[in-house]
């Protein structure tokens, strides 16, 4: 894959400016870079000759306590961010995603969602205004972007539009304490069971709490030759133990919540204990931009609107038998609440009410890299094909921020079709992406800002 011609590490939006303008000049693609966390790598890869805008230096946070809003540059991380928050008041959080070291604006404009989402929706649904650098240069705000482009960079990908700079956004309130649990649950000890009946009540939960299920494998025992499959059932409540065993009691006493199983925690030790860090890593931890090894992997996303049949499930386990799957995981994250309150179109994150849950498909492999890529590649696509009865159809759906070029590219040149891109992008978008394609032919109709999984504009 080609490599950047220059990676441009902007001080200012004047910078933003100077490059988009020389870009346009030299017919170079810009990509931005702001955590570097885009799935298919589109923030930092291209076929084409291209420049990288990192916004890593884009770091200023400004936070106002008592009218809870915060402006957040486009370079801080969600750890950071959260960190910095905390700092300033431990009864306010933003509704973002648990991995510390993704970028705010990346996030964001893809949708952002997260353990409140349940309660406050997503990142994106908070957003209240945003600073973009646009294809001529221009330096916007809401009042001056218009509503048409702030609707469509809350969860429609910004890089399609322009460099965004700066979001303000909405916090929200959490407790002083907070409960958090992981309970496991292996094929032996009735975990098929445990997750069918997890599908028809997850989503109906008391909007307080949250409980999500990641699948792994487990190593079998001594006198096994199969390996098991574990359901970690890994929540949140934004109250304390009491409080949450007995709703526990009520809404799914099959898990068998006990206290002993909970942690009272405050909000900002909650992130943390929700994060990918090592263990022992420390509140200041959060803060930091590189704290795990490089892992190669390969994700894709599902949208659940009818419990999955314990036949189902049952073959979804024998994937796991393969030697592709020694790391791989499924994250099972409950809609419902907040997320089914909001309209479809309220913002260009669709998936709402009749999603009872979504799926985070993911294969890892080591250090071998690229030279094994192709086998662990094969096994999440077939894993993925066999999950097609039983997820959303009409379109199967997809989420933008779990980007997966195999469900359609652009062209290269930029020549796209909305017929083409209609492929991939009502799966993002559903029919909301029609209204995107308008929005990005009024502010960037020569295309200039593209890449594999942009918007595209209506051409004659």
């Amino acid at each position: 894959m080609p490599k950047p011609l220059v990676i441009v590490t902007p001080l200012n939006e004047f910078h933003i400016q100077t490059v988009i303008s020389c870009s346009k000049i030299h017919g170079l693609q810009i990509r931005v870079r702001s955590g570097g966390h885009d799935y298919e790598g589109l923030s930092y890869v291209s076929e084409v000759p291209f420049v990288i805008v990192d916004l890593r230096n884009l770091q200023s946070i400004d936070i106002n306590v008592e009218k809870r809003t915060a402006w957040v540059e486009g370079g801080v991380l969600l750890g950071a961010f959260s960190y910095s928050i905390a700092e300033h008041s431990p009864n306010l959080a933003i509704p973002a995603g648990l991995c510390p070291t993704v970028g705010v604006s990346g996030h964001f404009s893809g949708g952002g969602y997260g353990t409140l989402l349940r309660k406050y929706g997503l990142a994106a649904d908070n957003i209240i205004d945003a600073r973009i650098v646009n294809v001529n240069g221009e330096i916007l705000d809401r009042k001056s972007m218009g509503e048409d482009l702030f609707w469509a960079i809350r969860g429609g990908g910004a890089a399609s539009f322009g460099v965004v700079t700066a979001w303000k956004i909405k916090m929200v309130e959490v407790p002083d304490v907070v409960t958090v649990f992981t309970v496991n649950s292996t094929l032996e000890q009735n975990a098929t069971n445990l997750v069918h009946r997890w599908q028809y009540i997850a989503h109906k939960f008391d909007k307080n709490l949250l409980v999500r299920i990641l699948i792994t494998r487990v190593n079998p025992g001594r006198k096994r030759k199969r390996f098991s499959v574990q359901a970690s059932f890994n929540s949140i409540f934004l109250g304390r133990i009491d409080k949450l065993i007995h709703l526990m009691q009520k809404s799914f006493p099959e898990l068998g919540l006990q206290k002993q199983d909970c942690l009272e925690k405050s909000w900002i030790e909650a992130i943390l204990y929700f994060s990918d860090l090592p263990s022992g890593s420390t509140l200041k931890d959060l803060t930091n931009r590189n704290p795990n090894p490089r892992a190669y992997y390969k994700a894709k996303s599902d949208y659940v609107q009818e419990p999955i049949p314990k036949h189902g499930l049952k073959g979804l386990w024998e994937f796991f038998q393969e030697d592709e799957a020694e790391l791989a995981q499924l994250i099972f994250a409950p809609y419902g609440g907040k997320m089914s309150e909001i309209s479809s179109s309220e913002t260009p994150f669709p998936h709402r009410a009749g999603n009872i849950y979504e799926i985070q498909h993911l294969v890892y492999w080591g250090e071998e890299g690229n030279k094994e890529s192709d086998r662990y590649i094969n096994w999440i696509r077939r894993l993925y094909k066999y999950m097609t009865s039983y997820v959303s159809r009409n379109p199967r759906a997809a989420y933008l921020n779990y980007r997966d070029l195999d469900l359609g590219v652009n062209n290269i040149n930029g020549n796209t079709s909305y017929e083409q891109a209609s492929v991939w992008g009502i799966k993002y978008f559903k029919n909301n992406f029609k209204r995107l394609v308008h929005v990005k032919t009024k502010v960037d109709p020569h295309n200039f800002f593209r890449n594999e999984q942009s918007i595209p504009v209506f051409t004659s």
